[in-house]
């Protein structure tokens, strides 16, 4: 259903799925959504006063990411902003690297779009990139697949491919996070040319693998000289656990984001859910989660 310009309602609810950025080879450029989805309602607040509801007490105030995406997207869409009752359902860990604060940003802006007037899936991509600062998450999140994205000035260009069915993609989250910060701070800033064409050829490469499912092209292809060898080390588990995945069958492993979320691929229920135990047995503790490839994308329901 979609509400004409200028038509109000009571309340949107709004789905985002997670989403992992890089891919692996694909560095700012590549991102993949996941079927894991937080969901949110958005509602005119009876009491005249922001209420949020769902999260922790420290993301309930005025600055919460729902909210002050709400408020970036009436300013630019010349909506006038009231004030909301925002109850948010995630599963989405906040340890960072599947998209969390991604999907806090769509649904502010997705839910303006649907409370005041339309839901514009390509005017929500570009507010929700220039809010977020790139596309990486929120172009799949809002596409569902698989999607390849950059940006010129303004203009956000992103392509979306579906993603093939045999593959499964096991997250697990350690319970400590990787400051984007730190993430950013140790990579160099400049790289060889060799490096550069061994990275873009083997971009090319995964996409193709994960287009058709040959996990023997993900596995030859996915392997990262851009960013992975200097945030592995912020990491402590990265290595044991991308052994124990290996070992029990997957075709590639990779840091999910900047971390500290990992991301093991296997081709079929059956080896996911060999590595699925695997992770597990290594890592009792940690978050984990075995996944397909969301296509849906980003849905508003307007009520």
């Amino acid at each position: 259903m979609i509400a004409q310009d200028g038509e109000k309602r009571d309340m949107v609810v709004v789905r985002v799925p997670a989403t992992s950025a890089n891919v692996g080879v694909g560095f700012d450029c590549l991102g993949i959504a996941l079927d894991l989805t937080a969901t949110f309602l958005l509602s005119r607040s009876a009491s005249g006063e922001l209420e949020v509801d769902g999260c922790e007490e420290r993301f309930r105030g005025e600055d919460n990411l729902v909210w002050t995406s709400y408020l970036a997207a009436c300013e630019e869409l010349g909506y006038e902003a009231e004030a909301l009752k925002i109850t948010i359902l995630s599963p989405i860990p906040l340890s960072g690297g599947l998209g969390s604060s991604s999907t806090c940003v769509i649904a502010g802006v997705a839910g303006a779009m649907g409370l005041h007037g339309t839901y514009d899936s390509e005017a929500c991509l570009e507010i929700s990139t220039r809010i977020e600062g790139h596309p990486d998450n929120v172009a799949p999140a809002i596409m569902g697949g698989l999607v390849s994205s950059f940006v010129d000035g303004d203009e956000t260009t992103s392509i979306r491919m579906d993603v093939a069915p045999n593959l499964r993609f096991i997250a697990v989250a350690p319970p400590y996070e990787v400051r984007t910060a730190d993430a950013r701070r140790v990579l160099p800033a400049e790289v060889p040319a060799a490096t550069a064409v061994w990275q873009m050829g083997r971009c090319v490469a995964v996409v193709r693998a994960l287009e058709t499912g040959d996990a023997a092209l993900l596995s030859k292809a996915n392997r990262d000289k851009l960013h992975e060898p200097y945030r592995s080390k912020l990491i402590p588990d990265y290595e044991p656990l991308r052994e124990a995945a290996l070992a029990a069958g997957a075709c590639a492993f990779m840091i999910s984001g900047s971390g500290s979320t990992m991301l093991a691929v296997a081709d079929g229920a059956e080896r996911a859910a060999a590595v699925e135990a695997a992770i597990h047995d290594a890592r009792p503790d940690f978050w984990l989660r075995n996944l397909r490839s969301n296509a849906l994308g980003t849905t508003v329901e307007l009520n």
